[in-house]
């Protein structure tokens, strides 16, 4: 017989801005999972609630790195049981997230009214892709789907296509964030009402909101509704990418005319290339640069142009970028269980958050978890023998 598995080390206590505040968060995909992990990482105490069992989709649950810092017990919520438990958790919770689809909580007994009733100052953040209501808020989507709407995706990308930007521009810039500054703010109004409220954090909305620079450009006209056509989708020559001698890439940020200068300046080509924002004069000036930067590898440029205000940078790859001197002399990226990872942003000077420890799996921290949340041993024990929770 072998022996046991030694148990993992237990997530680490808070330390953050956050640290006291408690938060539930119901187990979901992408951009949920992601803002609680940012509200355990600046402190507060994040139990995170998983269906027994769990749900993979992408990734074993051992290297989803969203579900690190925070412990995860298994409840089944279809249950009355569970959803008793899960009931009184909320009774000692400031915040619930939760990213299903609208209506879901609801059915199971578990809604804004029932939560909200129980306990007035609680924050009930939700994260949809669509929003809470409108006419496409029962349908499915995703990133793409979410950015196509709102004109972003339109606007990334070669001429011919439009690109879709991983899935940061909606799930997690128009999703994650929204959801954690509506949570932030809503906890500070509590501060003075005394009173919670819902939190309803649509990507679409978000999304819209990121562009609204655009929207300025576009109606001063500076800016025209078609791709790689502006200063900012990859047409200037002086904001894009090019290829070095290695097949690797540069990327080069030069707007203002005095870094426009630097640049040039670096490549030896200072008195040429006038005109730095004559459009029709772009594709030739973009002829010129990128022949200049085929000559030499990408690491032989990024030496060339270290220290300067030239705005050129290596491309790294994702495998690269935690060696990077910068990053690593920030400590931007870190360690947890031999896998390299980014670390806590923001800083804080007095009070920093920190990474707590490695995802956890579903249920795996179920009994000490309630136990901290002030749910009894002997309830414990039979709960797990009713099957309304695992381990």
């Amino acid at each position: 017989m072998e022996p046991a598995a030694e148990p993992r080390p237990a997530v680490r206590p808070g330390s953050g801005p956050l640290r006291g505040v408690r938060v539930v968060e119901l187990a979901g995909l992408g951009p949920a999972p992601y803002a609680a992990m940012l509200l355990a990482e600046l402190g507060a105490d994040v139990l995170r609630v998983d269906r027994p069992g769990g749900a993979r989709v992408l990734l074993p649950p051992e290297q989803e790195l969203l579900h690190r810092s925070r412990p995860c017990a298994a409840v089944d919520l279809k249950r009355p049981e569970g959803r008793d438990l899960l009931l009184r958790l909320l009774d000692g919770a400031d915040v619930l997230v939760e990213g299903l689809r609208p209506g879901v909580t609801e059915r199971l007994g578990l809604g804004p009214e029932e939560a909200l009733a129980r306990n007035p100052r609680l924050v009930y953040a939700r994260m949809t892709g669509w929003g809470q209501t409108g006419p496409r808020a029962a349908e499915a989507g995703h990133d793409i789907n979410y950015l196509g709407l709102t004109g972003a995706l339109h606007a990334i990308g070669p001429a011919d296509h439009p690109v879709p930007p991983l899935n940061i521009g909606a799930d997690f810039g128009g999703g994650s964030l929204f959801l954690v500054v509506g949570v932030l703010a809503a906890l500070l109004e509590r501060g003075t009402s005394g009173r919670g409220q819902v939190v309803d954090a649509a990507m679409v909305d978000g999304a819209s909101s990121l562009i609204t620079m655009v929207h300025g450009m576009l109606a001063a006209g500076v800016w025209t509704d078609r791709r790689e056509a502006n200063v900012l989708d990859g047409a200037a020559p002086f904001y894009t990418t090019y290829a070095c001698a290695d097949g690797r890439h540069v990327a080069v940020g030069a707007i203002e005319p005095q870094f426009h200068a630097r640049l040039l300046e670096g490549l030896g080509l200072t008195g040429e290339l006038s005109h730095q924002h004559d459009v029709a004069a772009w594709p030739e000036h973009r002829r010129r640069l990128a022949a200049v930067f085929a000559t030499r590898t990408r690491d032989e440029w990024a030496a060339h142009f270290a220290g300067s205000d030239a705005c050129v940078t290596p491309v790294l790859g994702l495998a690269e970028a935690p060696a990077d001197p910068h990053l690593a002399a920030r400590g931007s990226y870190v360690d947890v269980d031999g896998v390299a990872q980014p670390g806590v942003a923001p800083r804080f000077s007095r009070t920093p958050g920190a990474v707590r420890g490695a995802p956890r799996l579903p249920g795996e921290d179920t009994r000490s978890a309630l136990a901290a949340w002030g749910v009894a041993d002997d309830e414990v024990r039979r709960l797990l023998d009713d099957g309304v929770v695992a381990s």
